[in-house]
């Protein structure tokens, strides 16, 4: 903008650096190499330069000065920056000076300008475009203004592409009114930028650069649903795309901006299944088996997964009817056909593709509940299962050197095969594919035998736990061939067959006679430093599943945990080890637990002793850092569950109360480390979980040792501990001055994290932990809580965090006030209601108004996906008193501002009446949130 034109006061007040300054600053961060002198200094200014307000008239001028690609694409990433964040910096008589010199510097692109600056440039206008008022043939004017000028079509086309992505953009809160308004324009403008996408495509020529920005455009009109059906049919427009698929010889750009447009319009019709223009792109799809199968011959893969692309949207869209009427029009199930074909292709990026379709059609089919209909898609379901398993299988290159690493994509790949498979295995008859799986392994030749027979395993494994318990003919010489492995066998093979006798352990539970087999082959996994995990895990299923039968492996395992370290077998084996052995010790006698019980806590006691008593924590030695003993403590203390009869004591209580002074050394020694105090905290919680109300011995230990420790380092993990002692004690009268005492402690330094400056988007742990000790206190101790001089400010803490935007620590705020206001008339009979109800009332007669206005402004600040819990509030108040809530919510609507700074309407008069008639007379809860959504709406 020229300086006659900037017409902001606002930016008179601050000092505008000299342009030469800020071009020597971007050659250095832009043109030298990373790590030159100065380098961070200069890129620090320009960020510092970028979120001024000098920086409007600085993008201005390096745009006109157009010195280079690096200063350019500076200006333009910065005016685009400030348009979409800081728009309201500008008073708004500048906005209509800002648009012609925006508009000036866009029509100044040609095909030579970088297409970073054109991309910024467009998105600059646009974002303007949708946050300036308007007149209603704005957009229709600068098309028909500039549609037969070929130099300026790249912008053009780019502004186009970028619009409908922006009017819908989560960075720009224009409001559902401003976003309608431009939608209406687009919907006007639709005809014209048809006939100019028509004009564009019709005389490109060879220009494929101009040809890919008219499909990227036409993409993102198509999702916008602006364009009529009539029209688009008309126009022929979608036969541009469809000529680009339909040659195998189009450039891979040209090709993948074809496939996106006609995915961007089988995404539109979605809604309109019986549209012409849906008929048109499905047969024309369908007809792209052909094209398909030529680019496997020439093995271009990157076109046979765009039409693989085309063939999933295509049976995405048209999921409705292939479920609800199989091989009847838009159900034609030619569409699975297609993606079974794409399953066949050898490489399994391509079976990839189509994973979210399948997991959809799995799930609509199990919601449809019709055995018939579940019937006809059994076959291609069968299909389906043996293509992955083909696809499932190594290549001889991968497992040369051992187990292939569990990250690799393969891997990935492999547990997502058998992540659908069980999401579908209700469709199939599991006993059935596992005797076929069988059959094939016969058939194998020597050379493939063990490559081919561990896929098909790894299948079987993931529908083993739905095989008949009756069936005895496969499954038998499955295990049979599994245990019978010589040592010397592939590993990969070895881990496989480990893991599928762990998801055969339900079958193995009915027939006991294999169990000492596969054990055998189990422990004998142990040794081997790479399959001790696998093992290890498949053990502690098998314990899971067959308990009654391991009351022999106690010792054998006692004998394994105590050689971990010295085998060394991987930390990971020696907890699911841990977990096994205590599932088979707590179905025990009560009288048989204490000894080896006490053995476990010795193995895990003894090494932390000489931990402690060392200077510091090595934690690359596993053998000298506490996580590893003290998770080892944690899953004993977890897992641990007798069934300890009413008057009998526990049979673990007074070892864990001899392990509690070492739990207390580690609190003090390692105060500072946030990860130790969290395991630390976490064996606490699980060893006073287990021993349950037989712990009170050490409950005042334990709230001393947190109260103290939380004030020096105030750990949220510490806060979650308290809620769990709360929890388990907060009904015994003679805990309560202790658990207030606690309270009390504990919510003092969080409310000093919280205040300070930006403390709960900071420390939202801390958020969700103290309102998660709050509402515990509030359900376990409701009286006692409401009567203590912390909840107050407890309840105003909330209100002020009531819009922070983190998931978890909005959905702690907001249960607590909703479980708070729930209270008030809660259980009239029981004899706390009258002073719970008179406590409650009495905040919210103080604070009930501005509780209403922190909900509106939450609504109007928070995305719609957090309102939900919001609305529960809200529903929770007017339960309570509805005349009071009325009047508060009518208050707090006619406060909100009816436009935004550039004039844009947000909310109407009538509007807000009507969300406040919503609200008042709604019955259901669901009713208060798509209010509230609304009013959300208006201001995003």
């Amino acid at each position: 903008m020229d300086n006659a034109s900037t017409g902001k006061a606002a930016m008179s007040n601050l000092c505008m650096p000299a342009i030469q300054a800020v071009i020597a600053a971007i050659d250095i961060v832009f043109k030298k190499s990373q790590g030159s002198p100065g380098m961070e200094k200069a890129a620090g200014w320009l960020k510092d330069i970028q979120n001024s307000v000098c920086a409007w008239d600085i993008a201005d001028i390096l745009l006109r000065m157009n010195r280079d690609y690096e200063t350019s694409h500076f200006a333009a990433q910065t005016m685009r920056t400030k348009v979409q964040y800081a728009f309201d910096e500008l008073p708004a008589d500048s906005h209509q000076h800002l648009r012609a010199s925006l508009l000036k510097h866009c029509l100044e692109i040609n095909f030579e300008t970088g297409p970073a600056v054109v991309t910024q440039l467009s998105l600059a206008m646009a974002d303007l475009y949708v946050q300036m008022p308007s007149k209603n043939e704005d957009l229709y004017c600068l098309i028909k203004e500039y549609e037969d000028s070929t130099c300026h079509w790249n912008f053009l086309l780019e502004f186009l592409s970028v619009l409908p992505e922006e009017v819908n953009s989560q960075h720009i809160q224009i409001g559902d009114n401003r976003r309608s308004e431009v939608l209406g324009e687009m919907a006007q403008a639709s005809a014209l930028v048809i006939q100019l996408l028509v004009k564009v495509t019709g005389s490109a020529g060879e220009a494929m650069k101009t040809k890919v920005h008219a499909l990227h455009c036409l993409s993102s009109w198509l999702c916008s649903y602006c364009f009529s059906e009539e029209c688009l049919i008309q126009s022929k427009l979608l036969c541009f795309p469809f000529s680009i698929v339909t040659d195998v010889v189009t450039p891979i750009s040209l090709h993948s901006a074809a496939t996106e447009c006609l995915c961007s319009a089988l995404i539109a019709v979605q809604e309109l299944r019986e549209s012409r223009v849906a008929s048109i792109l499905y047969d024309s799809i369908i007809n792209l088996h052909d094209a398909y199968s030529i680019s496997v011959v020439l093995q271009d893969f990157e076109k046979s997964t765009n039409y693989c692309r085309l063939f999933t949207e295509m049976a995405e869209s048209r999921l409705v009817p292939i479920i609800s009427t199989p091989n009847q029009g838009f159900g034609d199930l030619r569409s699975l056909e297609l993606l079974l074909i794409c399953v066949d292709h050898h490489n399994y990026e391509m079976a990839d593709v189509t994973f979210n379709f399948w997991h959809r059609f799995s799930e609509a089919l199990y919601k449809k509940n019709n055995a018939e209909i579940t019937i006809v898609f059994r076959p291609y379901v069968h299909r389906l299962i043996m293509g992955l398993g083909r696809l499932c299988q190594y290549d001889s290159v991968m497992v040369q050197e051992g187990l292939p690493e569990e990250s690799a994509d393969f891997e990935e790949f492999r547990r997502m095969c058998v992540a659908l498979i069980k999401d579908m295995v209700y469709i199939i008859d599991a006993s059935a594919i596992v005797v076929q799986m069988v059959e094939i392994m016969k058939g194998l030749n020597v050379n493939s035998s063990w490559i081919v027979a561990e896929a098909l395993l790894l299948i079987v494994g993931a529908i083993a736990k739905y095989v008949n318990c009756e069936e005895m003919s496969a499954v038998p010489q499955i295990l049979q061939a599994i245990t019978c492995q010589p040592p010397e066998a592939n590993l990969t093979m070895l881990r496989t067959g480990m893991r599928l006798i762990a998801e055969f352990g339900r079958w193995i539970n009915f027939h006991p006679e294999f169990l000492d087999p596969c054990l055998a082959f189990l422990m004998h996994g142990l040794h081997h430093p790479k399959l001790s995990t696998s093992a290890a895990k498949s053990i502690q299923k098998l314990c899971f599943h067959c308990t009654k039968h391991m009351h022999n492996l106690i010792s054998g395992l006692f004998e394994i945990i105590k050689s971990t370290d010295s085998l060394n077998i991987d930390p990971r084996a020696c907890l699911y080890l841990l977990k096994a052995s205590v599932l088979i010790l707590s179905q025990k006698p009560l009288e048989d637990i204490l000894k080896e019980f006490e053995q476990l806590c010795v193995l895990q006691v003894e090494p932390l002793i000489k931990i402690l008593n060392e200077e510091n924590v090595i934690r690359d030695d596993k053998f000298k850092n506490p996580i590893v003993w003290l998770n080892r403590l944690s899953v004993i203390f977890c897992h641990t569950t007798p069934e300890v009869p009413e008057g009998r004591v526990h049979p673990c209580k007074n070892i864990i109360i001899q392990v509690w002074p070492l739990l207390s050394r580690c609190f003090e020694k390692y105060g500072s480390d946030s990860r130790i105090v969290e395991r630390c905290c976490h064996c606490v919680q699980n060893a006073i979980q287990c021993l349950g109300m037989s712990c009170c011995d050490i409950l005042n230990p334990v709230i001393s040792q947190i109260m103290v420790l939380y004030r020096q380092y105030p750990h949220p993990c510490i806060l979650y501990l308290g809620s769990v002692l709360v929890d388990m004690y907060g009904f015994e009268q003679p805990c309560v001055p202790l658990l207030l005492d606690m309270l009390q402690a504990l919510s003092v330094p969080a409310f000093k994290i919280l205040q300070e400056n930006n403390g709960a988007q900071i420390h939202p742990d801390t958020v969700d932990k103290l309102f998660t000790l709050a509402t515990r206190y509030l359900q376990k101790m409701t009286v006692h809580f409401l009567e203590s001089s912390i909840s107050k400010q407890i309840f105003l803490c909330g209100m002020s965090n009531l819009s922070i935007y983190h998931r978890d620590a909005n959905g702690s705020v907001t249960k607590y006030l909703v479980e708070l206001i729930k209270y008030a008339n809660d259980k009239p009979e029981s004899h706390d209601f009258a002073t719970r109800h008179l406590s409650i009332m009495d905040l919210l007669k103080n604070y009930g108004a501005d509780l209403v206005q922190a909900i509106i402004q939450t609504s109007i600040a928070l995305p719609c996906s957090l309102i939900g819990n919001t609305a529960n509030i809200l529903y929770e108040l007017l339960l309570v008193d509805k005349d009071w809530v009325s009047k508060w919510l009518q208050a707090g609507l006619l406060s909100l501002p009816a436009q935004k700074s550039g004039g844009v309407i947000t909310a109407t008069p009538q509007q807000l009446e009507t969300i406040y008639v919503n609200i008042t007379s709604a019955v259901e809860l669901k009713t208060f949130r798509h209010a509230l959504r609304n009013l959300s709406r208006l201001y995003h």
